[in-house]
């Protein structure tokens, strides 16, 4: 089993370019260097996404190849966790392939996008079983309450292990203008309650307010993730220089929490 670090960055995402931020990392060298940087501002983990040539969201086990290889030479002892986002762009079989020909250690992947409606689960089920077969991590990505919820469910019919389980709360939605709110932790926190075993749980938020968000999750016991996937922004509402300005930003409110809140390094 993996323990996910206490914070994660995510540098790229699959919609913005360098007309957002000039900063923005999009080819696979910008990637492994800004891996790096954020490694040395206290990021144990970098979430990664790919890019075609011209600069467009991509499922690819080779471009992925190419991009872990030159994040292990840049950053090493860096845990590696590849997006399988679709985007719209993907149906599940190709994320699912993505993910066998790669065989990465940990990945990424949205409940709703796996298994899109119930007659969908029996074959997210049987990807995550072979997930686990492979050592392979698989951190849920759930957008709501309801998301959370359907797991719990298919927790309780043996369709996911409920033992060792990773969660992603998305705290708002990628659309435009979004700035997510502390409170809007409260229902996830609320639905993992009931929840058998208590869940290996991280949060990432946007706008202005991810720093809060991110603040709120660490204080009650959560993970972080961080990055110009979401947010380009400083709590002060100052456009961020950088990735590794918002990891050291997360990292020094992290570092102010009482020992017994900090989380471990990956391990596995």
């Amino acid at each position: 089993m993996m323990t996910l670090p206490q914070i994660m960055v995510a540098p790229t995402g699959a919609r913005r370019t360098k007309t957002d931020h000039p900063q923005l990392p999009m080819t696979p060298r910008e990637i492994a260097q800004t891996a790096r940087a954020c490694q040395l501002a206290g990021a144990g983990a970098i979430h990664v996404h790919v890019r075609d040539d011209a600069g467009g969201h991509l499922l690819e086990a080779e471009r992925y190849r190419r991009v872990m290889e030159m994040i292990a030479e840049q950053a090493p002892g860096l845990l590696v966790q590849v997006s399988t986002e679709a985007v719209g762009r993907y149906e599940p079989p190709q994320q699912i392939q993505l993910v066998r020909d790669l065989r990465p250690a940990a990945i990424s992947i949205a409940l709703r996008e796996i298994a899109p409606t119930s007659a969908d689960e029996m074959r997210a089920a049987q990807f995550y079983a072979w997930c686990a077969h492979a050592g392979i991590a698989v951190q849920h990505i759930l957008y709501d309450a309801a998301d959370l919820q359907r797991l719990g469910g298919m927790i309780q019919s043996g369709a996911v292990d409920g033992s060792g389980l990773s969660l992603l709360y998305v705290l708002g939605r990628y659309t435009s203008g979004q700035q997510s709110a502390p409170s809007d932790l409260d229902p996830f926190l609320t639905g993992a309650s009931h929840l058998a075993k208590a869940p290996d749980w991280m949060v990432c938020a946007f706008g202005q307010g991810e720093t809060e968000c991110l603040a709120t999750a660490l204080r009650a016991g959560g993970k972080v993730r961080v990055g110009f996937e979401n947010n380009l922004l400083h709590a002060d509402g100052s456009l961020a220089p950088s990735n590794q300005s918002r990891v050291a930003a997360i990292r020094q409110i992290a570092d102010t929490l009482p020992s017994t809140l900090h989380q471990g390094v990956a391990q596995s």
